[in-house]
């Protein structure tokens, strides 16, 4: 299995790419292409493509975080992400993973792979395991700002068939993130998609939550537009790095004095794991749910080990062969309604 990766996106690129890429061709069993410039990734892979497992794509353009997404891929035909989904396109790899331009890889995989026979709209799912019980899945985390009620149901659709496939959750809760329980709440897209939902006698709905809920594990599935989405997921985010922050520079006063590892002492507390679930980097990065393939879009400040699990879930993808099964379910729920 070949897994590409773009070793020109994001803000430790390439350094930080390639040694997350190495860990998880290790780790993993994988042979990783690292896309990007030959020259560069030449010096810094070298001695590790005498190995199995790490091997280089040319690609001389790098799509900048702040360039706007559908110019960048037209006038940049090869930057590093438009090659490395080329490369999943022509069946050359199984799986692509970006820590770049969001915009850029969502709609450079839009145009080269299309979306799944049935979906109206792809969405970004990203796993947050931040209590100790099972891991919830927001979808969706940023892909489309303004959606349809019918968008939403897809979502919930796709949400409950990756918790089960991959999750192995059996009938994952599905919940709709609202600003209170009762059914009438929320703004109208909310009250049109909790009706469509209701109905939805295929998933199990359980209606209307509010944003504590999230870290309380009420529900498997949270399902609300990118635009809500992307704010819950980057408030949860800044929250975990200053509490992660603070947790540290505790921890190093500790352990001067009393001559304590920070890690150990974090143990001992009983903290150590619960610091880990609210590590982003702990996840590696969200799925692209909805196009013809596996994308795995990176936080765009990930370093080596976010890179290396999202490699690993970008495996899990593929084997899992989730795209497909997508297609399959949507299609054959398509059928029963009619």
């Amino acid at each position: 299995m070949i897994i590409a990766v773009d070793a020109s996106g994001g803000d430790y690129a390439p350094h930080e790419i390639v040694k997350g890429a190495v860990k998880a061709a290790q780790e993993y069993g994988v042979e990783v292409a690292l896309v990007g410039r030959k020259d560069m990734l030449h010096v810094l892979a070298g001695r590790y493509l005498r190995k199995p497992g790490v091997t280089i794509v040319e690609a001389s353009q790098t799509i900048e975080s702040h360039e706007s997404p559908i110019k960048a891929i037209r006038s940049k035909p090869d930057s590093s992400i438009v090659v490395g989904i080329n490369l999943v396109k022509e069946g050359q790899a199984a799986s692509f993973v970006s820590a770049g331009n969001t915009g850029a890889v969502l709609g450079a995989a839009l145009f080269s792979l299309g979306k799944v026979e049935g979906i109206e709209r792809p969405a970004i799912a990203c796993i947050m395991d931040i209590t100790p019980s099972t891991p919830v899945l927001l979808i969706d985390a940023g892909a489309n700002v303004d959606c349809r009620p019918s968008h939403l149901v897809q979502f919930a659709e796709m949400g409950a068939i990756y918790s089960r496939h991959v999750l192995g959750i059996s009938s994952p809760r599905i919940a709709l993130l609202s600003n209170g329980e009762e059914e009438g709440k929320g703004n109208r897209l909310v009250q049109q998609s909790h009706r469509l939902l209701k109905k939805a006698s295929h998933l199990n709905f359980i209606g209307n939550i509010e944003g504590h809920d999230i870290l309380r594990v009420v529900a498997d599935v949270v399902v609300t537009d990118g635009f809500t989405g992307n704010i819950v997921l980057k408030t949860i985010e800044g929250l975990s790095d200053s509490f992660l922050g603070s947790v540290r520079q505790i921890g190093h006063v500790i352990s001067n004095v009393y001559r304590f590892r920070g890690r150990d002492l974090l143990r001992d507390l009983g903290l150590g794991s619960w610091v880990n679930r609210i590590d982003y980097r702990e996840y590696g990065g969200a799925c692209l749910l909805g196009v013809n393939s596996n994308i795995i879009i990176a936080h765009g400040r990930s370093q080596a080990k976010t890179i290396k699990n999202a490699i690993g879930i970008a495996k899990h993808m593929a084997e899992q062969d989730i795209s497909q099964i997508i297609k399959e379910e949507i299609h054959g729920q398509a059928n029963r309604s009619e």
